[in-house]
């Protein structure tokens, strides 16, 4: 491997490594303290202000319903999320945020947010673009090799 490759495997490699520690050891702390990080996920996935199936939910985290109903049962009894029958079709389990759910959601938008200004902060249009495409070759990359 040549020296730019060797550096853009490290980079990458503790990159995936980093984020999601670091993003927990956020996040997981004081009034939320409650949530790992797959929880997280799963509220970030529901949505803020909006409501979905669980079957919609369980399909875009790329997850059994099996799975997700555990997860929302935990999330449930932690008091984040919501879980009822959709007005539309009675047989249909829809699912919300609480107000603690809401406030959940925000923070780990924040994170985010934070995350993605402090990358940019420094670079200039072309930079940006760059690093954007980059990003999405990777991403794009593991799509097609891994079929996720």
């Amino acid at each position: 491997m040549n020296k730019k490759h060797d550096s853009l495997n490290k980079i990458l490699v503790r990159l995936f490594n980093d984020v999601l520690k670091i993003e927990e050891k956020s996040l997981c702390t004081g009034d939320f303290s409650d949530l790992t990080i797959t929880e997280y996920h799963t509220i970030e996935n529901i949505g803020s202000h909006r409501e979905r199936t669980m079957s919609e939910t369980a399909k875009a985290l790329k997850i059994t319903s099996g799975t997700l109903t555990t997860g929302i049962d935990n999330l449930v009894k932690k008091g984040y999320v919501k879980r009822g029958r959709s007005e539309d079709d009675r047989r249909k389990v829809v699912i919300t945020l609480t107000e603690s759910g809401e406030k959940a959601y925000k923070i780990h938008e924040e994170f985010h947010n934070d995350l993605i200004e402090h990358t940019l902060s420094d670079l200039e249009p072309e930079q940006e673009r760059v690093l954007i495409k980059a990003l999405f070759n990777v991403n794009s990359y593991f799509k097609e090799k891994y079929k996720i």
